[in-house]
């Protein structure tokens, strides 16, 4: 046969699926409906290896669902607003837009040079109109249901990106696009009422069996659902109450101070005319403008200051010191904590700091415990101690009790707190979906109307810094008509946050050229939930909360019938480079466009899916790229080596031979392994083992043979090119078609294990001898276990062993291993 040469084989054949569509799904062929999908990705420019590894494993389960009898819809579109579009914008002086589309292109090409089975005709783009319409459709659902609101806030901004940001888009205080600082500003802004849903959100977690537990417990987490009591301490010195939430209200009896968030409304009048009062408001300002992850941080040093004021405690009546500090947060809770050292590590770090009193509130069953000698707060389980008539309570009695008697006296009462905050979707930037929102004198807030959406972006702005989006700089944008009193009016100059996008881009692709709704129901029911999703653990707690919160919404609004969006979550582990994630920064980069102009998209594809198990991170190897293209040129050579022995072979009515029963035994175990392989938990690297196992029987047959039968040989390679083809569609299409098999590889049926050819007369096991394999022996299958230690022991190898020596134990465990223990 002629040489492999990977690039003229790969071009013609994805030039010909595209021009002949054969990966475009129809909605309903018959089939069984599966559907696959990838995250889709920002259109920066160019693919990574993390892509590449993303989508080669996605395409492996829809290449091996499309042979195993599915209809497969596997999409792929752009999440193509953003920050970096508009960054480009000002630097190069390009339109967004020409920007965006550019990369695109160069992006889509890159997918299709991989051979990746996507189904074109249901691409979406979310910076497009036939889309970004329908998120503003969206909004307008949302707001009608009561779940979209405006306020002013203080919000999380970057000066670099100058926008807004939401909580869970600042990692370690800075801005996750950029990097840079985060800063706190007052803006009003619109959020997304999410917290309605945290119950909700929290509790279906259960039902997501096919979600890794990692992730759930991270979204778990997030939402921080915890039960507990509300109550009053009052401030007699300005006549107010403040209003807090405790998860251990049987502590409250060792309450020696409380703290206010710096941001807290009454701050300003508990510390008027004090004699700090400058130092304060110096204090109160340097903490606004600290990041609510490095207030809050566990590592984060512990600061407050004393108001001057106190509080009375509700159970006791005692005057407790009133402090603000910076662990307490505005918008978490109430934005006043108790505060009970003897109990709570963070407050007792705090007290002794400040040299505040600690009170033991909570014993040790024992009654060992000492305030003299402890070095910590006491967290575990105990006796109520120091607390009136709840004195002998277990500290869970006590919980129940105390908030009992809250209630009866008016004090209090028992409530749930989530630590999930409302969803802040308002960004100041041109790059992104308008909020459909119009502002009028005599009419307030206005929807646009349905029939007038999109509303579509301007191209006559300035790019302007500041906490003024670009759409304001539009003269032609922002004034416009009351869809209510046709008076003069203005537009919303805010643009929703990129996640609104992705959060249902889902369901686009069910039936994306729909341009009169988001999607039809009946087809969108047809294809969802997702059976497989793929994609990073860095999304679970932006992109796969939002997503899963978007699902509900739209159930309780009849437009879909399942309320999760993902049946099954994969979530890939990074590519690196001598231990560190690839990255341009550090220069170690790989560019997959490089490898498949040397090496081919399949010897790609198959490196990474072979060199670490999905789930975990992958060591990039240039010797393992090297290994899987001599791999794919031993699978050209042995194949083409059959086709000759086939022409020569004897005819199939003969008995098989040992060594043809041998061949025919590796050949369908590997049918076996590959299967369970490409299944369950997706141990694509143990399949590509199995396949390169059968590759070294056919090589070792053909060492030892001359012919073959007819049959045979077809046989062993039509299985070794149906077991390759997703996970090497190019080659193995190549030779399916010169092989003159019927029709495309992938379009062929998943082989199927033969029983009878794993049926054998005779195996070898190994014979381990005092946990070292000493010796190996060939045996009948039915041999029973006293002929087997007879033969076993009088092996010269193993008497060699166990002369002279006692043997202690002798353990067969059957058609496995031999074991002998001596002494």
């Amino acid at each position: 046969m002629e040489k492999y040469i990977p690039q003229e084989i790969e071009k013609k054949w994805q030039k010909k699926w595209l021009e002949e569509k054969v990966d475009c799904c129809p909605d309903d062929n018959g089939k069984p409906p599966y559907y696959v999908l990838e995250m889709f990705p920002y259109p920066s420019g160019n693919l990574h290896m993390g892509h590449v590894r993303n989508y080669s494993i996605g395409d492996v389960i829809a290449r091996y669902k499309r042979m195993t009898g599915f209809n497969v819809l596997h999409p792929m579109g752009w999440d193509s607003f953003g920050m970096p579009a508009e960054n480009a914008a000002i630097k190069n002086n390009i339109p967004p837009a020409v920007w965006t589309l550019d990369n695109i292109s160069n992006m889509k090409r890159q997918q299709q040079a991989l051979g990746l089975s996507y189904d074109w005709d249901r691409e979406a783009t979310t910076c497009k109109e036939d889309y970004y319409k329908w998120n503003q459709w969206l909004f307008e659902l949302f707001y009608k249901k009561g779940l979209v609101y405006r306020k002013k806030a203080k919000v999380n901004w970057c000066e670099n990106c100058n926008t807004v940001l939401a909580n869970e888009q600042v990692i370690d205080g800075k801005c996750w696009r950029c990097d840079s600082d985060v800063v706190k500003k007052d803006l009003e802004q619109w959020f997304i009422k999410i917290t309605d849903y945290a119950d909700r959100l929290l509790q279906d977690l259960n039902k997501l069996d096919g979600w890794p537990e990692r992730v759930k417990t991270m979204q778990k987490n997030w939402i921080g659902r915890s039960e507990g009591a509300e109550f009053d301490f009052t401030i007699p010195e300005i006549d107010k109450k403040i209003s807090m939430f405790s998860t251990r209200v049987d502590t409250i009896f060792g309450v020696t101070y409380i703290v206010l968030a710096p941001e807290h409304p009454y701050v300003a009048e508990l510390i008027k005319g004090k004699e700090n009062e400058t130092e304060l408001r110096n204090f109160i300002t340097r903490m606004k403008n600290m990041n609510d992850m490095d207030r809050t941080s566990d590592d984060a040093e512990k600061e407050g200051m004393f108001t001057g004021s106190y509080a009375i405690n509700p159970v006791n009546n005692e005057e407790v010191p009133i402090w603000i500090a910076n662990y307490v947060l505005i918008d978490y809770g109430t934005g006043a904590v108790m505060g009970v050292p003897g109990h709570d590590a963070r407050d007792w770090e705090f007290a002794k700091k400040y040299q505040l009193p600690i009170r033991l509130v909570v014993q040790n069953e024992e009654g060992t415990l000492d305030l003299d000698t402890m070095e910590t707060a006491y967290h575990d389980p105990g006796i109520l101690v120091n607390s009136g008539s709840f004195n002998g309570l277990t500290d869970e009695e006590g919980r129940k009790a105390i908030t009992q008697w809250l209630v009866e006296h008016q004090l209090g009462h028992g409530t749930v707190n989530y630590k999930l905050r409302d969803w802040l979707i308002s960004r100041q930037r041109y790059w992104g979906t308008p909020i459909p929102v119009i502002y009028c004198d005599t009419c307030g807030e206005q929807l646009v109307p349905e029939d007038q959406l999109p509303i579509t972006l301007p191209t006559d702005v300035k790019f302007t810094a500041g906490a003024v989006s670009p759409l304001a700089t539009s003269e032609n944008f922002v004034h416009c008509t009351c869809p209510k009193c046709g008076g003069p009016a203005r537009r919303e100059t805010d643009t929703m946050d990129t996640f609104f996008d992705s959060s249902w881009y889902y369901l686009r692709y069910t039936d994306a050229r729909n341009n009169q709704a988001a999607f039809d129901s009946k087809k969108a029911n047809h294809w969802m939930a997702v059976d497989q999703y793929i994609g990073g653990i860095e999304h679970a707690i932006l992109h796969l909360l939002y997503s899963r919160f978007f699902m509900k919404v739209l159930y309780d609004a009849g437009l879909v019938e399942d309320d999760e969006p993902f049946t099954r979550l994969l979530t890939q582990g990074m590519v690196l480079m001598d231990g560190s994630k690839m990255s341009k920064s550090k220069g170690n980069v790989v560019s997959p466009e490089e490898i498949v102009q040397k090496y081919g998209a399949d010897t790609a594809r198959l490196f990474i899916l072979f060199a670490a198990p999905p789930e975990r991170d992958l060591e990039w190897s240039d010797q393992g790229v090297e290994g899987s293209f001599r791999f794919l040129n031993r699978v050209w050579r042995i194949f083409g080596q059959y086709m000759e022995l086939m022409k020569q072979g004897d005819p199939a009515s003969q008995e098989y031979t040992e060594d043809e029963k041998e061949l025919r035994f590796v050949e369908y175990t590997s049918i076996g392994k590959v299967t369970e392989g490409v299944t369950g938990k997706y141990n694509f690297n143990t399949a590509i083992s199995s396949i390169m196992e059968m590759v070294n029987a056919m090589y070792a047959y053909v060492g030892k043979n001359q012919t073959i039968r007819k049959d045979l040989a077809l046989e062993v390679n039509k299985n070794l090119l149906l077991l390759l083809a997703p996970f090497t569609p190019h080659i193995t299409e190549e030779l399916w078609h010169d092989a003159g098999f019927e029709g495309s590889v992938h379009e062929a049926a998943w082989p199927e294990v033969d029983a009878s050819a794993l049926i054998v007369d005779e195996i070898e096991i190994p014979i381990q001898i005092n946990g070292k394999v000493r010796e190996r022996i060939t045996i009948p299958v039915d041999i029973t276990s006293e002929e087997m230690k007879e033969k076993v022991l009088s092996m010269p190898r193993v008497k060699e062993f166990i002369d002279g020596r006692k043997i202690i134990k002798y353990i067969v465990i059957p058609q496995k291993i031999v074991n002998i223990v001596v002494k």
